[in-house]
């Protein structure tokens, strides 16, 4: 059984940075290709950020890109996403998902079958 626990979520001032993580254990984290999506209160989860097995693909939606970064370290089972230059309709829950079944960056939400359970970042203005 794979598991994603997300962490450091937070309050955070505009234009600030903030990093969320997210561990994973059971299964084979080096194969499997990563994603962050959010989700602000009463819209649709939407995708932020995915990476391909080794963390060298990255995809990004146009909202954020040039501002997070999503990086996997294999090591560590882990996958982060840094986020700078924060903006308030950055606001929502962060998951981070697995797609355990594509070594492929992907941006397609049914692409992932395990998911974290999210962490909230809130962007002050």
């Amino acid at each position: 059984q794979v598991q994603l626990v997300e962490s450091g979520g937070g309050l955070v001032q505009a234009r600030g940075s903030l990093r969320v993580s997210c561990i994973v254990s059971g299964g084979t984290f080096s194969t499997y290709s990563m994603g962050w999506f959010r989700q602000a209160p009463g819209k649709e989860r939407e995708f932020v950020a995915a990476c391909n097995w080794n963390g060298k693909d990255t995809y990004y939606a146009d909202s954020v890109k040039g501002r997070f970064t999503i990086s996997k370290d294999n090591a560590k089972n882990t996958v982060y996403l840094d986020m700078n230059s924060l903006k308030p309709e950055d606001t929502a829950v962060y998951y981070c998902a697995a797609n355990t079944n594509s070594d492929v960056a992907m941006g397609l939400i049914y692409s992932y079958d395990y998911w974290g359970q999210g962490t909230q970042v809130t962007v002050s203005s």
